[in-house]
């Protein structure tokens, strides 16, 4: 269940439309194939379709494969807050797996719990779609750093 964000304040404005700027630059999420389906004020959704080079050796979806998705909702979702010229970096990610992964998508959920001047607290699951039926197969927190005046930075 999405959790009511509307207390959530952003610095941008026009941060969907950073963020899909943004999104040109994410060369590894483009190289696994994972794409934002949703891009709201602290909440985003990630869709990744099943192809062999996620499993690992039992035929499950690898572990590092659920721990980028979560990475991904959790740090957009942190980001869509702070203000231009900001960016985020995983301070903290903790992934607990639930189920193995066992289909053909994968839905990743992340959103900001508790937004701060310099840490935003994040909260994600990770979901497999198979034959028409969700299984959650993995819940992370993390710490999203805010860095500030990236554009003054060397």
């Amino acid at each position: 269940m999405k959790p009511d964000l509307s207390h959530l304040i952003t610095q941008n404005p026009d941060f969907a439309d950073t963020i899909r700027q943004k999104l040109t630059a994410q060369h590894f999420m483009h190289h696994i194939g994972a794409n934002l389906t949703v891009i709201e004020k602290g909440y985003m959704e990630c869709e990744l379709t099943m192809q062999q080079q996620h499993l690992q050796q039992a035929g499950f979806t690898h572990g590092g494969v659920t721990a980028t998705l979560c990475d991904l909702v959790t740090g957009f979702a942190a980001f869509s807050l702070v203000a231009e010229g900001e960016a985020v970096v995983t301070a903290d990610l903790k992934v607990s797996y639930l189920n193995p992964g066992d289909g053909e998508r994968l839905i990743a959920k992340g959103w900001v719990m508790k937004p701060g001047q310099m840490l935003h607290f994040c909260e994600g699951e990770v979901w497999t779609e198979k034959n028409g039926k969700l299984t959650q197969i993995a819940h992370c927190t993390a710490l999203m750093a805010v860095v500030k005046n990236l554009a003054k930075r060397d």
